[in-house]
C-alpha cells in the first residue's frame, strides 16, 4: 500500500471529497507508475483517479461501525510520534 494513502473511514469530522480525491490520486499514481502522465495518457488517467474517487465515495458512505469515531488531531500526533520514533526526528 503506498504510504501517502490513509485510512479515511470512521473519523471525527468526517472524511471530505478532497481527501478522497487526494487518496484516489495517489492510488491511481502508484498502480500507474506515473506521477504526472504524459498527455497521451492523460484523459486515461484522469478518469481513473475520477472512477477511483467515485468508488471510494460510495465505499466509505456504505460501511457501518459501532466503534467510536477517531479523533483526527489524536491520530496524527501518533503518527507523528511514530515517525520521530522511526526516523529519530
Amino acid at each position: 500500500m503506498c504510504r501517502n494513502i490513509k485510512t479515511l473511514f470512521n473519523f471525527d469530522p468526517p472524511v471530505t471529497p478532497e481527501e478522497i480525491q487526494a487518496a484516489s490520486l495517489q492510488f491511481v499514481r502508484k498502480i500507474s507508475g506515473f506521477t504526472k502522465p504524459s498527455i497521451t495518457n492523460e484523459a486515461a488517467f484522469l478518469a481513473a483517479v475520477k472512477d477511483v474517487s467515485a468508488i471510494s465515495t460510495r465505499l466509505l458512505h456504505a460501511l457501518e461501525t459501532t466503534a467510536t469515531p477517531k479523533n483526527r488531531e489524536e491520530e496524527a500526533a501518533k503518527a507523528k510520534a511514530r515517525a520521530a520514533e522511526r526516523f529519530g526526528v
